[in-house]
């Protein structure tokens, strides 16, 4: 199978720059285009000298419909009005997009489910193996116990980040939810402050912590009676989420158009 060339959007961020190391480690694909924002510093510079990789021969540039004709696959962790026209873009060209931006409003979710009718897309509030691992032990532990256990998501990020409860813990609190048989709109409590009154009962809760260059960690809690049951994953560093984001758009080439997840690319839901 030929080569898959791959598009990295925000390619000189922090996380532009991980996906850029990970598509050179991993087998089969290449990276063939790379973009960011107009007026950015980086415009100009070789993605691959920015990533330590030495030069690749790849410019960033400053135009994502470019970018999207150059590639077979687009990787997406901007923003979630980015990412919305991003997807746009997808379905305009044909080119696989795999979306890791969390924080989306629900016309920006709309956009990429609308495109998605037209490419294949994965989308995913995490990439990470053990994460999504995670979610699918705390979908089965939440069906197995009954609302005797309380559920609390407790997670934290560094001090950059800009959306609470993060992507991930929502996804946790949605695999939950699922497990239940229930909404999670329904029974999310996503703060608690003052005189709140006792908890409800069959209530998801999430509790957001925010300090210093913590990658990603996230604890889903089952708090029964004289005993509690816990799920934990803590992130290392973000080539486990890039790793995952390549995995996926080699998964995806041979795809039917749809909107896909993680647990897609990894069999769990087979």
């Amino acid at each position: 199978m030929a080569e898959l060339g791959i598009g990295i959007v925000g390619a000189a961020g922090r996380m532009g720059l991980a996906l850029a190391r990970a598509v050179a480690e991993a087998q089969g694909c290449a990276v063939a285009a790379a973009s960011e924002r107009p007026g950015h510093d980086a415009i100009g510079s070789d993605i691959g000298a920015l990533a330590g990789l030495g030069d690749i021969g790849v410019a960033i540039g400053d135009d994502p419909g470019s970018l999207f004709a150059a590639a077979g696959a687009v990787l997406d962790f901007t923003a979630p009005k980015a990412s919305a026209h991003h997807a746009k873009l997808a379905a305009d060209s044909g080119t696989i997009l795999v979306v890791g931006t969390t924080g989306l409003e629900a016309e920006e979710q709309a956009a990429i489910e609308a495109a998605a009718k037209s490419v294949a897309i994965v989308q995913a509030p995490n990439f990470s193996v053990g994460v999504n691992l995670a979610m699918a032990l705390t979908e089965q532990i939440a069906r197995l116990l009954d609302e005797d256990f309380d559920i609390e998501v407790v997670e934290m990020h560094h001090h950059h980040k800009v959306d609470a409860p993060s992507g991930t813990a929502l996804g946790l609190g949605r695999a939950a939810a699922r497990g239940r048989g229930v909404d999670l709109d329904g029974v999310a409590e996503r703060g608690r402050d003052g005189i709140t009154g006792a908890r409800k009962r069959g209530a998801i809760g999430f509790a957001s912590l925010r300090g210093g260059d913590v990658v990603g960690e996230h604890t889903v809690m089952f708090a029964g009676a004289g005993e509690r049951i816990e799920i934990t994953h803590k992130a290392g560093g973000r080539e486990i989420f890039a790793r995952g984001a390549v995995r996926a758009a080699l998964w995806a080439r041979d795809k039917p158009a749809g909107l896909y997840s993680m647990a897609d690319v990894l069999g769990f839901n087979a």
